[in-house]
């Protein structure tokens, strides 16, 4: 029983801050909406926090728009590594718009209910564009092997037929092994809240709420993560083993240095794309002791960095790309 002095505003805020209803019983339930609670502790600062979010949001969307359009614009980078970058640019554009609009209508008007159905539409695209992510920097490795361990085949191996072929393959891997998740989620009863701590809808987020036995769920999680990322990760180290055997074999230490150059730029997009997203699959599953505000920050260190900063590296750190944008930015305000 309710005591009367007890408001309705009062049970609301009770209910966001414990992620408890204090009206609602232990039954199962299939909610037609969620409610987004942000992050937990700073609710206050939503609005300010906002600020940074939205500026990264832009600077990924407008740098990645300008590197797919100079990539393609310019016949003379119509070559694999840049053609990748091409299909890793569009890949951070729809990955960052996936969950930034949501977010920032969170932190602005405290918009915070998302229907059932676009949470798990969210949660596909999050989670397939993450794995075209990882497929896509899987196969820039590739090219950086192919151009300095086999250069004088890279032309005959890595043709326009083979990049068509091995982005179908990124995309559809995506797709097929994040297509589970929506209807293993549909199938679950929840039973505790239908509240998300969150900015956004996320896989292991709504397997917590569930109240049935979730253990072939977060197995089948660990697998996929395996099957994805940690084998796009084992596979990129493998790739550059071998490149650094070969670099090494170079004779003169010019040579070496400016063998590394080229694979510098995909090393720090390698690095700022998989040292949050790592952190982030961690904590989620054994990081109890983590403050939660830490970790979803965290996660979404994990959707904006990546997508801001790799046009940045690539437009700062290769010469044929930073030439093309000042012959463009000449030619459009001289």
């Amino acid at each position: 029983i309710i005591p009367p002095s007890v408001t309705v505003r009062n049970l609301l805020l009770s209910h966001l801050c414990t992620g408890v209803y204090p009206f609602q019983n232990r039954t199962s339930f299939h909610p037609t909406t969620f409610l987004l609670l942000g992050i937990p502790g700073l609710e206050a600062a939503h609005v300010w926090i906002s600020i940074p979010f939205c500026l990264v949001y832009l600077l990924a969307l407008m740098g990645n728009c300008v590197l797919v359009f100079i990539i393609k614009m310019d016949p003379g980078l119509h070559e694999p590594m840049y053609l990748f970058l091409c299909m890793l640019s569009l890949n951070d554009l729809m990955l960052s718009t996936s969950a930034l609009p949501k977010i920032l209508s969170l932190f602005w008007f405290n918009d915070r209910e998302i229907s059932f159905k676009a949470c798990l539409t969210q949660i596909f695209f999050i989670h397939s564009l993450s794995t075209m992510e990882s497929g896509f920097l899987l196969a820039m490795a590739f090219d950086r092997y192919v151009a300095i361990c086999n250069p004088l085949r890279h032309s005959t191996i890595l043709t326009h037929g083979v990049i068509m072929a091995l982005s179908l393959a990124i995309v559809l891997r995506g797709i097929i092994l994040l297509t589970p998740h929506p209807f293993l989620l549909m199938r679950l009863p929840y039973c505790k809240t239908n509240i998300i701590t969150h900015t956004y809808c996320e896989f292991m987020a709504l397997i917590k709420l569930a109240c049935a036995n979730t253990r072939i769920h977060r197995l089948y999680g660990l697998i996929l993560a395996f099957l994805s990322g940690g084998l796009d990760f084992i596979l990129i180290i493998c790739s550059y083993v071998l490149i650094l055997h070969a670099v090494f074999q170079l004779p003169s230490k010019e040579a070496r240095l400016k063998t590394l150059s080229t694979c510098g730029s995909h090393a720090w997009v390698i690095l700022v794309f998989y040292i949050p997203a790592f952190f982030s699959f961690i904590t989620h599953r054994f990081g109890q002791n983590i403050a939660p505000h830490i970790h979803i920050f965290t996660a979404n260190i994990y959707l904006l960095i990546p997508p801001m900063m790799n046009p940045i590296i690539y437009g700062v750190k290769t010469k044929n790309i930073r030439d093309r944008f000042l012959k463009v930015f000449k030619n459009t305000y001289v």
